[in-house]
């Protein structure tokens, strides 16, 4: 496959002007990876980090701008004691061994998510990390630790009614959180979930509004470059619309109209009101309503209404 991806064809980021796609996982499986071989859950999330290593390291050659990868949710402080400060203390490793590749290889690492709660020992490769990193550009490494989204919305909430001094629109209070929000990350353009389930789990759910997702059964100390390349691939092919018209039906849509300026053919609401009066049918919301359509009009277009009957 193509070693980088562009914003041609039906690619399209969330946000403009990034250098990259923002890549997120949620690092899924470890646990079952481990119970599958006998092995204690802890083990898992060991073999967990060479999987870290592998994307970090295929993700830039991809063309990924922002990686974010969820290694531990702030719901995960439910979980047994000693798997709690083995997860952390791994954590903590990872940045201290890492953090001189990090920075040879032009990568930038910042955790996000709530630092009240967590170790010293942690807070203290966390700050070591996000400073001998500061300067890469090559990828920006984001790990959430004791993160939930609900949380970060939330306090994007508190600092935007802050800002406004309670006098804000919704609109604008929408505006000053996704602000907020920007800040940290931007908007999430790909979402992959290892270990076979499908959800988010409290995870980016602000900025992943429009993220094209990938669920993969493949648990993550399994997941390597090829996997990530695959997920990268599929969200190629994808046509993003934001919201919008697919392009092949703006490009239909548009060359219809200008046909039928030319020579008189039927528009495609009213191909669709003879066929219901052919079949019998009608929908009962448009029924109700009648069915929106562009008429033709001095000076472009102006939106009518065809009466299907019983409309307005």
């Amino acid at each position: 496959m193509q070693s980088g991806m562009s914003a041609g064809g039906n690619f399209a980021l969330q946000s403009e002007g990034r250098d990259g796609p923002h890549v997120a996982i949620i690092m899924d499986g470890n646990g079952r990876w481990a119970a599958r071989r006998g092995l204690p859950r802890v083990a898992g999330h060991h073999a967990g980090v060479a999987a870290v290593r592998r994307v970090v390291e295929r993700a830039p050659e991809l063309g990924i701008g922002t990686l974010t990868v969820y290694a531990f949710s702030s719901d995960n402080w439910r979980r047994p004691a000693f798997e709690v400060r083995s997860v952390l203390a791994l954590i903590a490793a990872y940045l201290r061994l890492e953090r001189d590749a990090l920075r040879e290889a032009g990568v930038r690492l910042e955790a996000i998510g709530r630092r009240d709660r967590l170790p010293r020992m942690l807070l203290r490769e966390i700050a070591q990390c996000e400073a001998a990193t500061a300067g890469g550009t090559r990828l920006h490494l984001r790990v959430a630790v004791d993160y939930s989204s609900r949380d970060a919305i939330a306090r994007a909430a508190a600092r935007a009614a802050r800002g406004l001094h309670g006098s804000g629109t919704p609109e604008l209070v929408e505006r000053a959180m996704a602000e907020t929000l920007r800040e940290e990350g931007g908007d999430v353009d790909l979402l992959i979930r290892t270990g076979g389930e499908k959800r988010l789990s409290d995870f980016l759910l602000w900025e992943s509004a429009y993220a094209e997702l990938v669920f993969t059964d493949v648990m993550w100390p399994d997941f390597g470059a090829a996997d990530l390349e695959a997920a990268v691939e599929e969200f190629r092919g994808r046509e993003r619309r934001f919201g919008g018209v697919p392009v092949c039906e703006r490009i239909a849509d548009s060359g219809q109209r200008s046909g039928n300026a030319q020579v008189g053919t039927t528009t495609s609401a009213q191909r669709a009101q003879s066929s219901r009066r052919e079949t019998g049918w009608v929908d009962p919301v448009e029924k109700a309503i009648g069915v929106i359509e562009p008429t033709q009009a001095k000076g472009g277009l102006e939106w009518g209404t065809v009466d299907i009957g019983g409309g307005r």
